[in-house]
């Protein structure tokens, strides 16, 4: 019998992930198809349910320049190590075909710890809660349709708050 050992879990839930794609997949898939399977991959998580998926938001780039983004968050109830999380994360991605080059190029599949509960964290990787959520409607839009009551915790504002002090950003329901 192989036994595994594993960190002891830091943070309970929600955890928010920010799924979003603005490429197709290596299979061919669309954008929007993508990120679904990306949702039931997080399915397959140990440890963790999704409690709760935004409807899909079409958002422009932020730099702008390429196709328009597929966004949307799930809600994950569980306890998880954020390590381990970020890890999980990054398979999904790669099996996804993403492929890291420069900062905020188009991709195949982006999934982003948004928070784990109410934990504030500087470093290492994962940030949390990540460190521009609270700056782009590509996040906010998607997490007020699950919880629009979820308060920063960095900054003590709920996610309405934060997105009606955001200057225009467009994110369309899909």
């Amino acid at each position: 019998m192989n036994v595994s050992l594993q960190a002891e879990p830091k943070f309970i839930a929600p955890i928010f992930i920010a799924v979003g794609a603005n490429l197709p997949g290596p299979d061919g898939r669309d954008a929007l198809a993508t990120c679904s399977a990306a949702v039931q991959a997080l399915h397959d998580l140990p440890g963790l349910r999704v409690s709760g998926q935004s409807r899909w938001f079409r958002t422009a780039p932020i730099p702008p320049g390429g196709p328009d983004y597929v966004n949307g968050v799930v809600r994950l109830e569980g306890v998880a190590d954020p390590e381990w999380l970020l890890a999980q994360l990054q398979v999904i991605e790669n099996q996804a075909g993403r492929v890291r080059t420069t900062a905020n190029a188009p991709r195949t599949l982006d999934l982003d710890i948004i928070a784990m509960g109410n934990g504030v964290r500087e470093s290492p990787d994962p940030i949390l809660p990540h460190p521009r959520a609270h700056l782009r409607a590509f996040v906010l839009a998607p997490l007020c349709d699950i919880q629009p009551e979820w308060l920063h915790p960095g900054l003590g504002l709920t996610a309405a708050a934060l997105l009606a002090s955001l200057p225009a950003q467009d994110a369309t329901p899909i």
